[in-house]
């Protein structure tokens, strides 16, 4: 009983110990703050935003989502369409009236995805120092939901990654590092700055249509380097048209989602995940107006979204 306790009061220490080696809070923005990156958010940004519309083009950057969309572990996603009280030739009225509903049952986190604060820890300490076990509750999260977010509208930015590095869908073993964001940025004519929402266009996206299975078990992405890159540049936010952002497996395999926990652990930046960045990289959209209002649903830690790229 004596070595169980000593083992326990070890283990406590050290977590004690690699918090305070790896502190990374209090946050720029203030020792309470929630929001991270998205205090950035407002007019300077909007009319920043605003002046890459030229030619009134729109862009729905989110995929389908339905029963079959790959997701990550043990998330599903159901609808069920109801028709109160009408089956049988029922209805309501002398008119006749009739309507459909839907209820859904599944995770906010399948399909094309923003993933919040919330998400992701270390040993149990979020974004900002928070810990776990003060905010997450089981009905939902009591800070750092969905329902906090601002509205969403700053300049975005497209790295063609698959182009740049001359393939149509990028080898799944590839890393996107530092350099080669930047290569491509130079490549592209364009350069990422304080406040954008950068999105990674790998191809991958593809294979939803001619690989499902192999689309959601593995990926290329983005590794350290190139996660440190993006935090030196004071993006808004990054996304990719992949299901977890991140190189997967990743480049070592005793580390879990590093770029997960570097970005909205540490930096409060947040994720986009499932892209569909497509046609915007047909069309070499480079630049763009990034447009985003996600479904206010209380103490949600990811939402299904629906970007919208004007240019």
């Amino acid at each position: 009983m004596f070595y169980i306790k000593f083992l326990a009061l070890c283990l406590l220490l050290s977590s004690h110990v690699f918090a305070q080696e790896n502190k990374w809070w209090p946050s720029k923005w203030g020792a309470e703050d929630t929001l991270g990156s998205f205090n950035m958010l407002g007019p300077e940004l909007t009319l920043k935003a605003t002046k890459l519309v030229k030619t009134g083009k729109t862009y729905r950057l989110g995929i389908e989502t339905n029963n079959k969309t790959p997701a990550f572990g043990t998330r599903t996603f159901e609808v069920t369409i109801l028709q109160p009280n009408q089956y049988g030739g029922g209805s309501y009225g002398d008119n006749k009236f009739n309507y459909f509903d839907d209820y859904m049952a599944g995770w906010m986190g399948v399909g094309s995805q923003i993933d919040g604060l919330g998400h992701a820890g270390t040993d149990g300490v979020f974004y900002n120092g928070f810990k776990g076990k003060d905010f997450g509750k089981v009905d939902g999260l009591t800070s750092m939901g969905v329902e906090d977010y601002p509205p969403i509208v700053t300049r975005g930015v497209l790295i063609d990654m698959a182009a740049c590095m001359g393939h149509k869908i990028v080898p799944v073993t590839t890393v996107f590092n530092r350099q080669n964001i930047m290569d491509c940025e130079k490549q592209q004519g364009i350069s990422i700055e304080r406040g954008d929402v950068v999105l990674l266009h790998s191809g991958w996206i593809n294979m939803l249509e001619t690989d499902p299975d192999t689309f959601g078990e593995v990926e290329p992405g983005i590794g350290s380097d190139g996660a440190k890159y993006l935090v030196e540049k004071e993006i808004l936010a990054v996304g990719s048209d992949s299901w977890g952002l991140e190189i997967w497996p990743g480049e070592d395999p005793k580390i879990f989602d590093p770029v997960h926990q570097m970005l909205l652990n540490q930096n409060g930046i947040y994720i986009l995940e499932n892209m569909d960045t497509r046609e915007l990289a047909a069309d070499k959209g480079y630049e763009f107006m990034f447009v985003l209002g996600p479904a206010r649903i209380s103490g949600a830690v990811q939402m299904i979204i629906n970007p919208i790229a004007i240019r």
